[in-house]
């Protein structure tokens, strides 16, 4: 299956349908929120800062991923300004006048020197919510990070080597919490009539996605850490498959494929001795022509 090179379809449902949205953010968390927002019916607005001379944004990822900046904003109205100057600060007042909820990304002193601090907003503006993307919570929230530091915190990189992360999970972790913070600030201001503002930290979404792993189920003596047979990624005739045998049913049809009693335990080093030979000996058509008949998780991987 290819890659994905576009941003998943709308939902069927709008909830954020006539609400605006004001993003201060930069690089992947807020924009990532924000198209999040817009699939579900927000009419989103983004302030950046102004282009330097030979680029066509003011946002780092239109430089280092213009494919990316370009997924990101699509159907998204997109401003340039200085917040630093009377002009752009004049912008960002009009800005937020129509809006329902701003979202950023700076650190807190930051925003205070924009004059963007939750009490001098909701005294303005009582009926705005905020909606605050930080790398960690609380009184740590001034301290540098980046979504490799907070997957290393997390423990998601790999226990051994250098290898560098298969995507930036706890940017786009935060990103879903954060759209689902602006539904949240929506609800609470239903019910009480006032702006509610939340911090998402980066730090807690990778540690969200991390528990699996605190739980045991990652880990090498879990079921889906390498324990158990029918869940692996193997080498087969020409490439990889990745099979997600896992339920009992599902465990049985692999063994019985495989020549195995399909009770057989899915632990034992003999059962995964025999479902190794198996894939190794059959090429990806045949594995994926087996699969479909007899309704196996599996996906094929080119390569070794």
């Amino acid at each position: 299956m290819p890659l994905a090179t576009s941003a998943l379809p709308p939902p069927p449902l709008q909830p954020l349908r006539g609400i605006r949205i004001l993003s201060l953010a930069l690089n992947l968390p807020g924009p990532a929120a924000l198209m999040r927002c817009r699939q579900l019916g927000a009419d989103c607005v983004k302030l950046e800062p102004p282009a330097p001379a030979g680029q066509a944004s003011g946002d780092p990822m239109g430089s280092y991923s213009p494919p990316a900046y370009a997924s990101l904003h699509e159907g998204i109205r997109v401003l340039q300004a200085d917040l630093k100057t009377a002009p752009g600060q004049a912008a960002l007042q009009s800005e937020l006048a129509a809006a329902d909820v701003l979202l950023t990304s700076f650190r807190p002193s930051a925003l205070r020197k924009l004059g963007l601090d939750w009490e001098a907003l909701r005294q303005r503006w009582p009926r705005l919510s905020m909606v605050r993307i930080v790398g960690a919570a609380g009184a740590r929230a001034e301290e540098p990070g980046h979504d490799l530091t907070y997957q290393a915190q997390a423990g998601l990189l790999a226990t051994a080597g250098c290898a560098l992360p298969a995507s930036l999970h706890a940017d786009m972790a935060g990103a879903l919490a954060a759209s689902e913070a602006v539904l949240q600030t929506l609800l609470a201001r239903a019910a009480s009539g006032q702006g509610a503002c939340i911090d998402v930290a980066l730090e807690d979404a990778a540690h969200w996605l991390a528990l699996p792993r605190s739980w045991g189920l990652t880990t090498a003596t879990g079921d889906v850490g390498g324990a158990h047979a029918g869940y692996a990624v193997l080498p087969c005739a020409d490439g990889r498959a990745a099979l997600a045998a896992l339920e009992p049913h599902f465990a049985a049809r692999l063994f019985g494929a495989a020549g195995l009693p399909p009770d057989s335990d899915p632990r034992a080093a003999a059962t995964h001795r025999s479902i190794a030979a198996f894939v190794a000996g059959r090429s990806r058509m045949e594995l994926e022509s087996l699969a479909q008949e007899m309704d196996i998780p599996l996906h094929i991987l080119p390569g070794s």
